[in-house]
């Protein structure tokens, strides 16, 4: 009894592919469809996610503040606190203000009341960084800005000064703090993550160390920390910040929009595997309805090729080829046009593009899986056929 090698095999399976074109691209678009339409359902869903998550982080999900407690007497954070806290394994930055109370005004002529309500704080030049801030216009400290008397204005801060706009290439404007000038070098949007920067006046922590008598006591610090270690990393943040008094540090829970984050993301896991399973057995309901139909059309073919000495496996083998063959090049296709849907609906929605990498799998390998179980049962059926009835037709 003969054989098939592989190549006779699936030149065999193709036969019912290549002699019926028009029905096994109807059978491939089909199952096409299927695959599409996972890759779709669970393609945008993650885009959207993705972008939902974005705009969670984007509230601060991963940032702590740590603050004296309030008491009488006052409380001071000690002075290398921050370098400290920016020495926990999990923490990304670490910055610090100081307020030192100080009064700003738009000029020497102006009464000092004109700045009530608003703070001068002494800042490291990473804050912007730390709490995800952006400059409207100019810029913000650095290296040696910090060092010299200028100053960032917060965006509640600019608008009461009288500042709206920093013109480049035209001389700074000045403000007075205390009896000494600064020029202002930058002005803020609004910081979502503390709007207290809003009404703030920013100088750099040496200049008001030099300028302004600043004791160099920190009154908050800030940090972003890895996400998975936001609780650990608030457990020892009191201790870190004054080791021999960590009673006095009073530290913010994580924020509520880290618990969202958390619970959309499960909530979207399971999710996507529902929909994935859903669209993978119709697909693969179609792959059998196809192969079905194709035993009962192919009745006198089978008959023949039974007259002729082929045994039963090889019949079961040719029938399973064409359904993994159908299947595989229909999720080929299905999974190119799921992944370019997808990614038009997601630019369209200004989302990031994300294909989820089990549904390419899906698509790619899934589709020959199914195609193998869908196609098994019409394959034993083609192969129980005699070859008299096969061939009289009934």
């Amino acid at each position: 009894m003969s054989r098939l090698g592989p190549r006779d095999l699936l030149g065999v399976g193709l036969i019912g592919i290549r002699t019926r074109k028009m029905r096994a691209l109807l059978s491939a678009l089909g199952i096409s469809i299927g695959i599409a339409t996972m890759v779709v359902v669970t393609g945008i869903p993650a885009s959207s996610q993705a972008d939902l998550l974005r705009t969670l982080s984007a509230l601060g999900t991963n940032t702590l503040q740590a603050a004296p407690v309030d008491r009488d007497p006052p409380v001071t954070l000690p002075e290398g606190a921050p370098a400290m806290v920016a020495r926990i394994g999990p923490v990304l930055t670490a910055s610090a203000v100081a307020n030192t109370h100080t009064v700003i005004r738009r000029n020497d002529r102006t009464d000092a009341q004109d700045g009530l309500g608003l703070t001068v704080l002494a800042s490291k030049s990473n804050l912007l960084t730390t709490l995800k801030g952006t400059v409207r216009t100019g810029r913000f400290l650095d290296a040696t800005s910090e060092r010299l008397p200028m100053v960032v204005l917060g965006s509640v801060a600019a608008t009461r000064l009288g500042f709206s706009d920093l013109p480049a290439g035209t001389t700074k404007p000045q403000v007075m703090i205390g009896d000494q000038w600064f020029t202002v070098i930058g002005i803020l949007h609004s910081v979502a993550l503390n709007p207290d920067i809003d009404r703030a006046v920013l100088i750099g922590w040496n200049a008001a160390q030099t300028l302004l008598h600043f004791d160099g006591h920190p009154t908050v610090i800030y940090l972003q920390a890895q996400e998975d270690y936001i609780e650990a990393v608030r457990a020892v943040l009191p201790a870190t910040v004054d080791p021999q008094h960590p009673s006095d540090v009073r530290v913010t829970a994580p924020s509520d929009a880290l618990a969202a984050k958390r619970a959309t993301q499960t909530s979207f896991s399971a999710l996507f595997l529902g929909l994935a399973a859903v669209a993978l057995l119709v697909g693969g309901i179609g792959v059998a309805n196809t192969m079905v139909i194709s035993v009962l059309e192919r009745r006198a073919e089978i008959g023949l090729r039974r007259a002729l000495g082929a045994h039963r496996g090889q019949i079961r083998a040719q029938f399973l080829t064409e359904a993994v063959v159908l299947s595989a090049l229909g999720g080929i296709g299905g999974t190119l046009l799921g992944i370019t849907a997808t990614t038009g609906y997601a630019w369209s929605q200004n989302w990031p593009v994300v294909i989820p990498a089990a549904a390419t799998l899906a698509g790619l390998g899934g589709a020959a899986l199914i195609g193998a179980v869908a196609g098994a049962y019409p394959a034993m059926r083609a192969a129980r056929l005699m070859p008299s009835e096969a061939l009289s037709g009934t």
